[in-house]
This record gives structure tokens, C-alpha cells and sequence, in this order.
């Protein structure tokens, strides 16, 4: 669905901690990082799209999240001829997007990033608001920088007493089956084990 000018709608979505940091998403089986972003469908509002493409990258709800603000018009950017499909080069020129900012309300293992057969990234972390926009494919930048600036606009100061964690990369762990719980007589011959060892070692400091 392209509109007159040949630009196809579309959401981006910058998603917020309690500490003002921005969920950034490494691309499946690349070095470049990216905001969660995608087109509107037909018959889909902007915030439904967002609430969708939301779900199906970063396996966030709406219960998740909270909208604290959004671009007042649309955000656009051209794409380069070498990375448009040969059957739609003339047609087709880029994006046209309305950027919305979130409150994340969930936690951090509530992200999902195997909610679809094709997912959109294998890992993220949660960087500083003022993203490097080096690391962002050269036509979207002037995009972000926009978009970053006038949402910048809703920001507050993080909550006193939240303890910051240290930035760390995020991948979606395999599947690996839950063990079973351990019985209650495992459990007790194991304590008594423990116990015997603390006292033929000398290390029960009590």
C-alpha cells in the first residue's frame, strides 16, 4: 500500500526503561542495530499497527507497555535504488513513518523474540536514548535523529531509587526443557549431605 508519492506508511517504535534507555535490537544474523519498526496494514490504524508489529518483534503486549508519546506527522525516508525489488523501482520510493514513544510497564524476560518463523532480531540491550546512530543503515539516520529529537520532548526523569543495571546484550535462549523439581527425598538426602561435608571440613562456621 504505497500512497501518491510512492512512500509506503509505516510505525517505528522507540520503547523506554524506567531509566530513560532505549530497547535497541540487533538484526537476525547481522552487526547492524535497529528500533522496532513496520508497515500499517490496510485498514489498520497507526497505533494498531504499532500494537502489532510491537508483538510480532519484541513479543510485547499492550499490557506491557504505555504510550507516552508520538511524532505529530509523518517521518519519511527514500530508499536507495539497489535495495528496492526491480518489479516496484519507479513505484516504490521509501517510508512514510509516525514514531511512537513506550513506557515499558513489563519486565525484561517478558521479551519474545521467536514470536513469529521469521524473526526480526537475535539479540538487544538496553542503550542510552542518544542511540549511535553509526550503527543504523545510512538512509534511516536523518529518520531516527528526527524522531529521537521531538520525542525527546516527553522524557522525565528516571524514578529515584531505581538501581541502574549495566548494559548487556540479550539473546533469546534456546529451548531447553524445565528439569524436573526435585523430590522431597533427594532434597533431604542432599541436605544431609551438605551437612556432612561442612562438618568433616571444618567449614561450619556457625
Amino acid at each position: 500500500m504505497l500512497d501518491r508519492e510512492g512512500f509506503r506508511p509505516n510505525v517505528g517504535i522507540i520503547l523506554l526503561n524506567t531509566h530513560n534507555e532505549v530497547w535497541w535490537g540487533k538484526r537476525v544474523r547481522e552487526h547492524s542495530w535497529q528500533f522496532p519498526q513496520g508497515g500499517i496494514k490496510f485498514g489498520e490504524t497507526p497505533e494498531q499497527a504499532m500494537y502489532r508489529e510491537l508483538e510480532e518483534e519484541v513479543g510485547l503486549k499492550a499490557s506491557h507497555v504505555k504510550i507516552i508519546g508520538r511524532t505529530r506527522d509523518w517521518l519519511r525516508y527514500e530508499v536507495p535504488d539497489h535495495f528496492i525489488k526491480r518489479e516496484i523501482r519507479g513505484h516504490y520510493r521509501g517510508q512514510k513513518q509516525i514514531w511512537f514513544l513506550l513506557r515499558m510497564t513489563g519486565r525484561d524476560c517478558d521479551v519474545n523474540l521467536r514470536m513469529t518463523n521469521h524473526p526480526e532480531f537475535d539479540a538487544w540491550r538496553w542503550h542510552n536514548y542518544w542511540v549511535p546512530l553509526d550503527v543504523v543503515i545510512e538512509f534511516k539516520r536523518e529518520v531516527y535523529q528526527r524522531a529521537l529529537q521531538e520525542l525527546s520532548r516527553f522524557l522525565h526523569r528516571p524514578r529515584q531509587g531505581a538501581q541502574r543495571q549495566p548494559a548487556r546484550y540479550l539473546r533469546q535462549p534456546p529451548d531447553v526443557p524445565t528439569p524436573p523439581p526435585e523430590t522431597r527425598e533427594l532434597a533431604e538426602l542432599r541436605e544431609t549431605r551438605e551437612k556432612t561435608t561442612l562438618i568433616v571440613t571444618g567449614t561450619n562456621n556457625k
